[in-house]
């Protein structure tokens, strides 16, 4: 059985492997567009049956504007050919998520805080590139890739069912986390940054609010874990990214009533 998953691994890494058309980098994906779509739908209806919905018409109003803004341009430039649902939940969290498929949920603490709709165009942007950029799907493509070498590795190692085999898992489980998944996880929230930059700049809001907005986030923030400890990016490197990435957009034309500043 070993013998023959270690023929098959390399298969299925190439097979699995494939390039981004919009960054350009290699990715791992286990998980076909259908089932993405079909993981989007029911981690969807589970959040609905849980969460509270925000009654409130300003913020529901608010969100299905600037989403639909975002989500226009996003379908024309990149036809991911999504079914968009914009939410607002009721929660002190100065947060949003978008789920495979288009489903986005603002929560009402992050209204609480932007001053403008290009600051929310900023955020919403950002999760809808993690949607086109499908990094749900690989991020459960690496979780199954690393269970599998984590199973091949034990048997390997000859510590499965040992008195080393809780060891063996907090090593295993403590340098995927901090080696790998961390890595990616930040490296996918400068992607997100970047592309959700270029939607809003497309749907015509004004993407230096995004620097704005971070240097909000951080000094909301009461407490900066090292950044190697975290899934994202630290906040000032962060704005940093961002400003560079603006200067660019500067040489992208697009049909705007305004200019931004």
């Amino acid at each position: 059985m070993k013998r023959l998953l270690l023929f098959f691994l390399p298969l299925i890494l190439f097979i699995a492997c494939s390039k981004n058309p919009y960054t350009h980098r290699n990715q791992l994906i286990l998980i076909s567009p259908q089932q993405e779509l079909q993981m989007g739908l029911q981690a969807e209806q589970e959040i609905l049956q849980k969460a509270k919905l925000s009654r409130n018409p300003a913020y529901n109003n608010l969100v299905q504007r600037v989403a639909s803004r975002i989500a226009k341009v996003a379908e024309k430039e990149f036809h991911p050919g999504f079914q968009w649902h914009f939410y607002v939940l009721e929660s002190p969290q100065i947060n949003a998520f978008c789920l495979p498929g288009g489903k986005i949920f603002v929560y009402t603490g992050l209204l609480k805080l932007i001053d403008n709709e290009d600051q929310l165009a900023a955020v919403i942007g950002h999760e809808v590139a993690h949607a086109i950029l499908r990094h749900g799907s690989e991020r459960v493509s690496m979780a199954m890739m690393g269970d599998l070498g984590k199973r091949l590795l034990a048997k390997g190692l000859q510590v499965s069912g040992s008195k080393w085999g809780p060891l063996f898992d907090l090593a295993y489980g403590v340098s995927t986390k901090y080696g790998l998944i961390y890595p990616y996880s930040r490296k996918f929230e400068y992607e997100a940054d970047q592309l959700g930059l270029y939607l809003m700049y497309k749907a015509c809001y004004n993407p230096n609010e995004a620097i704005r907005f971070w240097y909000k986030m951080m000094q909301a923030s009461r407490a900066q874990v090292p950044e190697f400890l975290s899934t994202h990016p630290s906040d000032i490197h962060r704005i940093k990214a961002l400003q560079a990435y603006i200067q660019k957009l500067r040489t992208i034309p697009r049909q705007c009533p305004r200019k931004f500043n």
